[in-house]
């Protein structure tokens, strides 16, 4: 699991960003928050430019950073800090994350089509025209979602949690929610048809969700 360590301002409790030496590697930290690093768009660039270079991404802390029109496909990141991030228009079919965390990021207009996320978190995440289908999202995090038009479809959502999340125009088709927890969503014209929901937890004593009621 990524480090995340605390900027250097002491009254700020935001995560510090990645700094890199001479050659562009990650050299622990960088001492300041987005909100306080003297060049904000020159962290940004460096941020920018490591991703694009290496396919395989470990630790990076990249907190508070927007990311527009960019090609993230095959790229693999692992222990990174992506919380309050923006990501607009982005392609990152074929994605792969590990132990990784979103939490509060906003996505919108992506598309992650057969990504394989697992122990991952997007708490609290914002996904708008979002597509994640046929992809592995194992045991991850969605508490406190908001979705709108967003597609899941054909995907392994094992053991993930999607508790408090709301889910308007999204749709859950052919996915494996076997042990997933959707306690206490709230849904408006959200599909789970050919879902095995008799093996998901729409409420709190694990049965399903108004005995199908609700449920196309």
């Amino acid at each position: 699991m990524f480090q995340q360590t605390p900027c250097h301002v002491s009254s700020c409790l935001k995560a510090e960003l990645s700094s890199f030496d001479d050659s562009g590697n990650i050299i622990g930290t960088g001492g300041y928050c987005l909100d306080h690093i003297p060049d904000p768009e020159k962290a940004k660039q460096d941020i920018l430019a490591y991703i694009s270079a290496h396919e395989k991404i470990i630790g990076l802390n990249a907190s508070g950073i927007t990311f527009c029109d960019l090609d993230f496909s095959g790229k693999k990141f692992y222990g990174c800090n992506f919380q309050h991030c923006t990501f607009s228009n982005i392609k990152a079919e074929e994605m792969r994350s590990r132990m990784s965390v979103f939490d509060f990021s906003i996505f919108t207009d992506c598309n992650l089509l057969k990504s394989n996320i697992q122990f991952c978190s997007f708490g609290g995440c914002t996904f708008s025209h979002t597509l994640l289908t046929g992809s592995d999202l194992v045991q991850d995090n969605f508490c406190g979602l908001k979705a709108f038009q967003s597609s899941f479809d054909d995907t392994d959502l094992y053991n993930s949690r999607f508790i408090k999340a709301d889910l308007i125009d999204t749709s859950f088709r052919n996915c494996n929610i076997k042990k997933t927890v959707f306690w206490e969503i709230k849904q408006e014209n959200a599909s789970f048809k050919l879902s095995n929901t008799r093996e998901a937890e729409f409420d709190r004593s694990g049965s399903e969700l108004f005995s199908t009621a609700g449920l196309s």
